[in-house]
């Protein structure tokens, strides 16, 4: 069996995630500290820090024993792999059957920077919970929605609902603005806009950078984030994809429990906000998904897309045998 570690030295070992920083050409995410070119012994050093939820399975599971699981998952980069074309970032039928397998035995929900509606479209799964936006779209268990509430939405959570127009309006300039920058995409995820650039010149990033910071600046009501070779404008609110988490616990009734170990997978800046959330309740499983070294508040780690179907998997099966043993 792989490294074991306690949450309590696991806590000695949290790391404040560092401030926004630029995008380098590499794809990766500037706003979390990376080492670059990756090295094996960084890496290996770097595991020891946060381990593999794979080879510490065993110590993950006979704490999770007799507890309640809650699973949440992030989309791009952890359920599907990366690609150079954001509408083509299709999950295998393997991962869908194992979210689907993970979803029969804990309460699953999704939480994407995508819009609510594109990220169903991609999972096609009828038993998970979604929540799109980066969380400001949320489609809330219909049990836990007061019947008054039960309108046109059908029990959705939208926090920052009151920007749509102006969201709208930002999308139009955006559109002028990016128009002649060859590889330029823009990604309407209903309550923040993406700008891609995967497929942008490098001579043109800092040029795209500018223009779009430059409208954002006009703006105060807006923000301005960074992602894997993406921009994002979003409302400046106070919500992320931790109060997304929390939001779900509560209406999953499991807000009071004190028996509840949450378990977010996610592999980018924005799924920091979860696992900050996790490592403030100093129980349950945040674990991030790197190939390379970077600053993170995660406790543990997976290497890439096939170690989260694996360890999907494996918990599944992990649960389906405890439930047989009862």
């Amino acid at each position: 069996m792989g490294l074991q570690m306690s949450h309590s030295n696991m806590q000695k070992k949290v790391k404040p995630c560092s401030g926004p920083e630029n995008d380098d050409d590499n794809g990766t995410s500037g706003s979390l500290t990376l080492i670059n070119p990756p090295d094996v012994a960084s890496y290996d050093s770097w595991v020891m820090q946060h381990p593999s939820a794979l080879d510490t399975f065993d110590s993950i599971t006979k704490e999770a024993k007799w507890k309640k699981v809650v699973v949440f998952l992030d989309y791009d980069g952890t359920l599907s792999p990366i690609v150079e074309d954001p509408d083509k970032a299709f999950m295998s039928a393997e991962m869908r059957m194992a979210v689907r397998e993970v979803a029969k035995c804990f309460p699953t929900s999704i939480i994407s920077g995508r819009s609510r509606e594109k990220v169903k479209e991609f999972v096609q799964l009828s038993n998970v919970y979604y929540a799109g936006s980066h969380g400001m779209d949320i489609l809330a268990p219909l049990r836990a929605v007061k019947s008054s509430d039960k309108k046109a939405n059908e029990g959705a959570f939208q926090p920052a609902k009151l920007y749509l127009p102006a969201i709208q309006e930002i999308s139009v300039e955006l559109e002028d603005t990016i128009r002649n920058i060859q590889g330029a995409r823009l990604e309407d995820n209903k309550f923040c806009i993406s700008v891609h650039y995967r497929q942008v010149q490098p001579k043109d990033h800092e040029v795209l950078k500018e223009r779009v910071k430059s409208l954002v600046e006009n703006r105060p009501d807006f923000r301005l984030t960074e992602g894997k070779m993406v921009l994002e404008v979003r409302p400046s609110i106070e919500w992320n994809k931790g109060d997304a988490l929390n939001y779900l616990l509560d209406t999953l009734g499991f807000s009071n429990a004190k028996d509840v170990l949450p378990l977010y997978i996610g592999d980018d800046l924005t799924d920091e906000d979860a696992f900050k959330v996790i490592a403030g309740r100093r129980e349950g499983f945040p674990i991030i998904v790197s190939s390379i070294p970077k600053d993170t508040i995660a406790w543990y780690s997976l290497r890439d897309t096939s170690e989260v179907l694996a360890f999907l998997l494996r918990l599944a099966k992990w649960k389906k045998s405890e439930t047989s043993f009862k």
